[in-house]
């Protein structure tokens, strides 16, 4: 796939930051044993990761806005245009050594975002999107999944943990969903699990209290694959409510009455 100036730019910068984070999780492992724990060095990492991709990003197009997980907001020369990143989604699985955590980098132009990068630095694949070329991973072509049948289909959710306010409302999700489908997986990185509705390995995906650097890069991708999103509440922005559902077109409707009851 041939993309733009600014998709190529996005390309480079997770690919240089998800370096950076390769070569700090091979020293996690290292760090499990001490008493200290990883989570200062993670915690690092993940701030060099960001730093990188301010570089890289803002760098080449010092006018955009920024929107990051740990540095926060920058407003832009250009009013119009903004970044939204998450140098490392799914600290808790690289603190623990588990190979399933991503960079995300999504552009939002007037309100929407029209292209998309999250990179899988651990596993080496390289999910794309921008508005009206398709999505891709590495070289291949994305397409959202063609099960049509709930029982058969197998779904992703953001389970809450530390106290976390939403637990009730996901336990009521659970106990509609889970008789009428084939699965529902929980590997804890959110732009991931909307990467792989994008690549058909999930049928569909849902989560309450994200944040728009965790959905920006997803949300396109997954249009761009042929999938449906909604917003977990019809009528709002998915970016401001941070609610999010996500399907191909067949189970779309079926899955949404699961959850939404």
């Amino acid at each position: 796939m041939v993309g733009s100036a600014n998709l190529n730019i996005m390309i480079k910068a997770a690919r240089k930051a998800g370096r950076s984070l390769v070569k700090d999780f091979r020293e996690v492992e290292n760090l499990q044993v001490s008493m200290k724990g990883a989570g200062d060095f993670v915690s690092k990492a993940d701030l060099a990761a960001e730093a990188i991709l301010k570089e890289e990003l803002l760098g080449a197009r010092p006018t955009y806005g920024w929107l990051a997980e740990e540095g926060g907001g920058i407003d832009g020369q250009d009013p119009t245009r903004r970044w939204l990143v998450d140098p490392l989604d799914g600290t808790t699985n690289f603190l623990h050594g588990l190979p399933h955590w991503a960079v995300s980098i999504g552009l939002e132009h007037k309100g929407q975002v029209v292209a998309g990068v999250i990179f899988d630095a651990a596993k080496d694949e390289m999910f794309i999107a921008e508005k009206g070329t398709g999505a891709w991973m590495n070289d291949t072509r994305l397409r959202v999944s063609g099960r049509s049948k709930m029982i058969e289909s197998i779904f992703a959710t953001g389970l809450p943990f530390g106290g976390r306010a939403d637990l009730p409302e996901t336990l009521q999700d659970l106990a509609r969903l889970l008789p009428v489908c084939a699965g529902v997986r929980r590997w804890g990185s959110a732009a991931l699990d909307m990467a792989y509705v994008a690549a058909g390995r999930y049928d569909g995906f849902w989560e309450r209290g994200l944040k728009p650097w965790d959905l920006a890069a997803g949300v396109i991708i997954l249009r761009e694959a042929g999938g449906m999103v909604e917003p977990l509440r019809p009528g709002r922005s998915i970016l401001e409510d941070g609610g999010v559902l996500c399907a191909n077109g067949m189970i779309f409707e079926s899955f949404a009455k699961a959850i939404r009851g």
